[in-house]
């Protein structure tokens, strides 16, 4: 336990509802089935307890955290407690009186999600009409002061827009922007056929990146997250598993990382039944993938495996069925193949609406996709 640091990082998800159903959101595709919310002194409890394990910087997020009529509150005790504070929204729900209200209670900055440069492709992928909201939101967010992160999720459907985006952004005044390629979890993973872009989108992409680094120069950070499908590296998971992250979902279970509660045979324990240093210490779920020592072949006697750490496991576990095999983004790795078809397909023009509709978030589809993975997993 005394080479176990303290989580870093609090990412309190208030709440899985969302006004928004983009097609590469990260909330479990069964969010549906799990409607359960900590109530107000529950989440004062975690960031009580997170500070007090030497937690400093606390994100609220969700779904959508301004649906929670108690935000202003937690992030009042937040302030009080000595967390750096940040607000990651769609920006609905933001509006100038909400803002002030959350500037008075002390939170520190604000992240604005944006899926396109254009109203069309905006609106289309969050299956919303929030183009104009989000611009609005935009001014709120300068004219109270807060720096601005803006991030956009990048893949095949806007990558070409990218110079777009950018200028969009330097537009608006942002002093960050995240330019996140698709990471292939929850919902992403159900559309990835149409979302993976091709090597030369992914070429085209970058270099525009660099041309506007070049051009914007302190203006704004530009950061470019490739996709580690194509670089076939595997990312060290949240930088280590129960290394900095914690992450608590609304009903209280607390995770290493955004997704880990899809894998099998780990426990993961809840807030309202345990201290929070006691799951980050002593919990099966916190410890099974810490360090190296957990590792199997090819990874165990990898040069690499003190840099990636294996990679990450819920991929592992969703591309391979095996949360403790080599992530197959690797080459060396024996599942590599699922990788290779992915990206083939992707040359090759990936698939069309009409041969396979994209999978909006929402609850009907949600529950929809609970009740066939039940259907699947009885004998």
């Amino acid at each position: 336990m005394s080479t176990i640091g303290p989580p870093l990082w609090l990412l309190a998800e208030l709440t899985y509802r969302c006004p928004l159903h983009c097609v590469f959101c990260y909330n479990p595709v069964d969010y549906a089935t799990q409607p359960d919310e900590l109530d107000t002194e529950g989440w004062l409890r975690v960031l009580r307890q997170g500070r007090e394990m030497g937690a400093v910087q606390c994100g609220f997020s969700g779904g959508e955290p301004l649906l929670r009529d108690d935000l202003e509150v937690l992030v009042a005790e937040a302030r009080r407690l000595g967390y750096y504070t940040n607000l990651l929204t769609s920006g609905v729900g933001l509006t100038a009186d909400r803002a002030a209200a959350l500037k008075a209670a002390g939170l520190d900055h604000v992240q604005l999600s944006f899926q396109d440069s254009t109203r069309e492709v905006n609106d289309f992928l969050s299956h919303t009409k929030t183009f104009e909201l989000k611009n609005k939101v935009a001014r709120i967010i300068k004219d109270n002061g807060w720096p601005m992160v803006m991030n956009v999720v990048i893949h095949r459907l806007n990558i070409d827009h990218v110079d777009r985006i950018i200028g969009m952004a330097a537009e608006l005044g942002a002093e960050y922007l995240e330019l996140a390629n698709t990471q292939y979890y929850s919902w992403a993973l159900e559309n990835r056929a149409h979302l993976l872009p091709t090597a030369e989108q992914l070429r085209r992409a970058e270099a525009v990146t660099a041309e506007w680094r070049e051009k914007l120069g302190e203006r704004m950070r530009l950061f470019f997250v490739a996709p580690d499908y194509h670089d076939g590296k595997p990312k060290k998971c949240v930088n280590g598993w129960g290394s900095m992250f914690l992450t608590i979902t609304p009903d209280g279970t607390a995770l290493p990382c955004h997704t880990a509660k899809m894998l099998p045979g780990l426990a993961f324990p809840n807030v309202r039944e345990h201290w929070l240093r006691e799951i980050w210490y002593e919990s099966e779920g916190f410890n099974r993938y810490r360090g190296t020592g957990w590792m199997k072949e090819p990874c165990s006697s990898c040069d690499q495996r003190e840099v990636d750490l294996g990679g990450c496991r819920c991929q592992a576990y969703m591309l391979a069925q095996d949360p403790a095999a080599a992530d197959p983004v690797c080459p060396k790795s024996p599942k590599h193949g699922v990788v290779a078809a992915a990206l083939a397909q992707a040359e090759s023009g990936g698939v069309t609406v009409v041969e396979r509709p994209l999978v909006f978030r929402d609850p009907a589809n949600s529950r929809r996709l609970a009740a066939l993975a039940v259907s699947q997993a009885l004998p």
